[in-house]
């Protein structure tokens, strides 16, 4: 089928000028001059046979025949720009991926030197995005978040990274000095004051209370709390206190034996899931979230208790 259309040049410098209300600033966009702006759009209002901007150079204003025009031009080109831009990412350009600033410290950034080596040709950019898992509000091609079990596991969008569980963990030189051998020590006057809270996750003491069916007393007053998990963990290694903590956040620390945990862990009810924007580059990506599965399956067990 055949479309009689004006020229694309002259209807990309009206849609320009339009939506930003000034030639300079069009011409700006496009890299041209704004002379050549004017043309185009005298060019486009010859064609149309109707004027498209009142006023001053300085102030132009639409008509009514540009204000029904503009936006439904500025639709148009967003969405080619837009296949445009999935179509080029099939093969090349990097890929964003977006996920909670901790996760991305502890655990993506120490195992992504394996994927670099693996597959050199794939640029893979870091954000971090404490705000949820809406991957189609983030613009990046992945968002790796948490989600409740059910919903994660009932979800098409999603692909399971790992569940996660939780425990409390401390230094080996506070374990030596206050005794944490069962859940009850927790209630003990000498580590009640001792307890680590993180801003962004407030519940997780909570959390893992629930999760592994104890009754802690309530904490008063929080004496330590830190903006970031990242900073609560660091403090924990440092013997200011003991931390509830996800192992897949710790594992690194408690192997090595900067952490230890007497009490285990145990499922949080919460999954790591892998949500992709839809028609990101398709190909890389199944490259990287296998990547990412393997990385997950090779994840060593918790140890249980609680």
């Amino acid at each position: 089928m055949s479309h009689r259309l004006p020229p694309l040049g002259a209807l990309r410098a009206f849609e320009a000028a339009a939506r930003l209300g000034r030639m300079t600033s069009a011409a700006d966009e496009l890299s041209v001059t704004p002379g050549a702006i004017s043309r185009q759009v005298r060019q486009l209002e010859q064609y149309l046979g109707v004027p498209l901007f009142d006023g001053s150079k300085a102030r132009p204003t639409l008509t009514a025949a540009a204000q029904l025009l503009q936006p439904v031009l500025s639709t148009a080109f967003a969405q080619i720009a837009d296949a445009v831009r999935q179509v080029g990412d099939q093969g090349q350009g990097p890929l964003d991926v977006a996920c909670f600033s901790t996760f991305t410290v502890k655990w993506l950034i120490p195992r992504l030197f394996d994927f670099q080596a693996r597959h050199p040709g794939i640029e893979v950019r870091l954000r971090t995005s404490d705000a949820g898992s809406d991957a189609a509000s983030t613009p990046c091609d992945l968002v790796i978040s948490a989600e409740a079990s059910a919903q994660a596991r009932g979800s098409r969008a999603t692909q399971p990274l790992f569940p996660e569980y939780l425990g409390p963990v401390l230094s080996p030189a506070l374990a030596q000095r206050a005794v944490l051998r069962q859940s009850a020590d927790l209630a003990s006057p000498a580590l009640l004051p001792l307890r680590l809270h993180t801003r962004t996750r407030r519940n997780a003491w909570d959390m893992w209370a629930a999760a592994a069916g104890i009754a802690l007393p309530a904490h008063a007053q929080v004496r330590q709390e830190f903006e970031h998990y990242y900073f609560t963990l660091e403090a924990a290694v440092r013997g200011l206190g003991v931390a509830v903590a996800p192992w897949h956040l710790v594992m690194d620390d408690v192997q090595a034996g900067r952490l230890v945990a007497p009490l285990g862990f145990v499922a949080s009810g919460y999954d790591y899931v892998l949500r992709r924007r839809a028609g990101a580059a398709a190909a890389r990506l199944d490259v990287f979230c296998a990547w990412l599965q393997a990385q997950a399956a090779a994840t060593p067990v918790p140890p249980q208790g609680a």
